[in-house]
This record gives C-alpha cells, structure tokens and sequence, in this order.
C-alpha cells in the first residue's frame, strides 16, 4: 500500500485528486482586474494589458483578450453539481459544487457556494480526503466578500478564513492583511463568474485572483467547441482553460481543462486535471439547477 501511494505522490495523482476543486481556475490564481465595470485592465507582472491580440503573452498567442461584463447570471440559489472523480477506470471519489443558499455579509447579499471532495473507501486506504471550500460572492457585483476552506488530506489539516475588504483592496487573515487588487476573486467565485460571460473559441478573459496570501494573474482561454458524454448525459460543451503566470508555486500541478454546456447556463460537466501520467477528471453524474435571475 505505501510504495502504490509513493508512486502516485510521485507521478503527481495525489496532487490531483485534492486540485481538481482548487486549481482554477487555480480556477487557483490570477490577478487583473474586472473593471469597475467598463475599464478592465489585466494586470500581469509588471506588464498592463488592455485590448486585443497585441497582448504579448506567450500561451496566450492566437487569442483575442477581451473585456466582457456578464450577460446574465446562470446560477442561482439550490443549484447543486455531483461529480464523480476518476483516474482511467479508477473511481476515486465524490466531489460537488452546490450553491445551498443566500447569505449576507456586512449588509451585502451572496452566493454561497460549497465546494467539497471525498474520496471514496477504496481510495482511503491509499490517501484519504475531505476537503471543503466555501464562497461567498457578492451578487451584484460578483466579486468575493469571503473565503473558507477546511482541508484534511491524509494526516494533513489546515483551516483557514479570508475576508475580502473590496473597499480598501485588502484581504483580511485572522494574523496578516493582505494588499489586493480592485475586484479580486477566489478560485471558486472565479469560476462562477466565468459561467456569466458569453466569450467564445479564439477569445480569453482576465481577472484578479487572491489564494493562499498571494496575488496570481491568471487568464482564462475559450478553445473550442465540443461535444462529450458524462454519467448525466450528453452535452454541447465550450471548452475553457486557465493559463497562470509562470511561478513556482504552480510547478507540477499540470494543466486544468473545463468543458462548460455550450449555452446560457454554462454548466460545468467535467474538469480534468493532466498530471505525468494520465489525467484526473470530475465528471458530471447528476445536477440540479436553481432559479434564474
């Protein structure tokens, strides 16, 4: 049982299992701003980008940067997403991504998004999870006002809360604040918020990103058009991917892909996560949507 988890460990599996719900999407970094409301500019590095294809980033060749606002708000209050996590034939888990309620924070309504992963008896055995993040985004301007997350991963333990002063751009540690930018994000409100732009193959979006006590630029590109096959059915699907900013930190945690329905929900129905060898993947096995706004 040791050397199947030493071999995992090394091949970078169990990496994935825990960062299939804590990437972004890093939806896991990023750092550009959302605007408020018409002056987008992404921030990366030392460099400001505004516009179109002149944006000189590398992985970023090809795409058009846009600055888009939401058309509408897909999600709703009682939405609620299953995923099965799997590792070819493996089935290694459980993972959901729900919105079971409105909050109120500071006298400003949220979405209060879960996001948890378990794996499965099997897979205990092996390297045990039960990780859960929580969200709160602002649902108006659909930015982040808090973030929580409470991890155990085998002996592992971490808990942690974050405040997002969006007034005074900085986000509040129960021992440290830290400076961000205008309209920052967590991975999850990240991921939320690109479900609401109607961006399409060729184009990226980017945004501001606040994880771990660091600021990330992350962008989000639009590949293509594709359909596929979950456990809940068949769908017609966009096919996005984040791209970060070279760093360290994000060494060996391989590329992150998202199909999302190919319409006005914007749905996510799988998310694989490339490690050395093979992938990981959440997909989508049953859903129940909310209300519409």
């Amino acid at each position: 049982m040791e050397m199947i988890k030493t071999i995992l460990a090394r091949s970078g599996l169990l990496h994935a299992v825990t960062a299939l719900f804590v990437p972004i999407v890093l939806f896991s970094g990023h750092s550009a701003g959302q605007s408020d409301q018409e002056d987008s500019v992404a921030v990366a590095g030392s460099k400001t980008i505004k516009g179109n294809y002149d944006h000189g980033i590398e992985e970023l060749l090809g795409y058009e940067l846009v600055n888009l606002l939401p058309e509408s708000i897909p999600f709703a209050e009682g939405e609620d997403l299953v995923f099965t996590i799997r590792y070819g034939l493996i089935n290694a888990g459980e993972a959901t991504l729900e919105i079971p309620n409105m909050a109120v924070l500071d006298s400003v309504e949220c979405y209060h998004i879960v996001s948890m992963a378990r794996t499965n008896k099997a897979f205990d055995r092996i390297f045990k999870v039960r990780d859960k993040h929580e969200s709160f985004m602002d649902s108006e301007l659909l930015i982040s006002r808090r973030f929580v997350k409470h991890l155990r991963e085998g002996r592992f333990k971490k808990d942690m809360t974050i405040d997002f002063d969006q007034k005074n751009h900085v986000a509040i540690y129960k021992d440290k604040q830290v400076p961000i930018v205008p309209n920052t994000r967590d991975f999850l409100t990240a991921l939320y918020y690109i479900r609401t732009l109607a961006a399409g193959p060729g184009q990226a979006v980017a945004m501001a990103n606040h994880t771990d006590g660091r600021n990330y630029p992350i962008y989000v590109k639009f590949i293509m058009r594709e359909r596929i096959s979950v456990p809940a059915g068949e769908f017609d699907c966009i096919v996005v991917e984040p791209v970060l900013e070279t760093s360290s930190i994000f060494e060996n945690k391989g590329k992150l892909t998202i199909w999302l329905t190919d319409d006005n929900v914007r749905m996510p129905v799988m998310l694989r996560s490339q490690v050395i060898v093979g992938a990981f993947e959440a997909v989508l096995k049953e859903y129940t949507l909310g209300g519409r706004r």
